[in-house]
């Protein structure tokens, strides 16, 4: 089976010496395709980190052993993903990688970490407020009655993903804002011995509002996915409720889809 090797070659430190390219020129998988999906990986997983330079396509091809239209048509794929984009004069760049989430009751922060997205929480409110309708219902509580309001801008590489806004029961436990930026609120809750135990979810997407579009680095009118969640103990205790704003070029649900028998 021929397959393209180790073409870490480059003599100037280029971030593609750290990659190991496993391209298989007799699969049935075009080799773009291969190319793309081990850069994008590679990109994913903080090993080319937004500001790397690949170089152009040309030194590209004559590294890698592929063609020139193989190389671009790879490179391309990435660039109409947003991950790459083609600086006159400069080269390819890496721009960011899109977070792609399993659609679980998991933790944002933790699904980051754990994907090698370093990242950072900046708290913008951590304060009680009167529970509304929608977030009484939510939670069982009193409409009216205080609950404590978290928002808080995530973001990865210096770049934000997600704008996230949560209620919880005012008496649930303490958080402290500084540990709020250090870790994830479910971690927080798990340390605190609370167990989480299910959820019900709701995905959708919309544009994004001027104020957002600000808060997100993204243009007005950009798209955005929502998030609405409400997570219970494992006693059946609603003990958070979310709705959090995703930029759409940088977050995806993956998850899998099952046939029923």
């Amino acid at each position: 089976m021929a397959k393209t090797g180790d073409y870490s070659r480059a003599a100037n430190g280029s971030p593609l010496d750290a990659l190991h390219f496993a391209l298989d020129r007799n699969s049935p998988v075009p080799l773009y395709y291969q190319l793309a999906q081990q850069l994008e990986s590679a990109i994913e997983h903080g090993t080319l980190a937004p500001g790397n330079l690949l170089g152009n396509e040309i030194d590209l091809s004559v590294r890698l052993g592929l063609s020139r239209p193989t190389v671009r048509q790879a490179i391309q794929s990435l660039v109409d993903k947003g991950l790459l984009v083609r600086r006159r004069g400069v080269g390819t760049q890496v721009v960011h990688s899109q977070v792609k989430r399993p659609l679980e009751l998991s933790s944002l922060y933790d699904d980051l970490e754990s994907a090698g997205q370093g990242p950072t929480t900046v708290v913008l409110r951590n304060e009680g407020v009167p529970a509304t309708a929608d977030v009484a219902a939510a939670l069982g509580v009193p409409e009216g009655s205080e609950v404590t309001l978290l928002e808080r801008l995530r973001s990865t590489h210096g770049q934000p993903v997600a704008f996230l806004c949560n209620y919880l029961p005012s008496n649930l436990l303490p958080l402290d804002t500084a540990r709020l930026e250090s870790t994830g609120l479910y971690r927080m809750l798990r340390t605190a011995g609370i167990t989480l135990h299910s959820a019900r979810q709701t995905i959708g997407a919309r544009s994004a509002t001027p104020a957002e579009a600000t808060r997100l680095d993204e243009k007005e009118g950009a798209a955005l996915l929502t998030m609405q969640r409400t997570a219970y103990d494992d006693t059946g205790r609603a003990v958070e409720y979310g709705t959090h704003i995703y930029r759409a070029s940088r977050y995806a649900f993956d998850f899998q889809l099952l046939v029923r028998p």
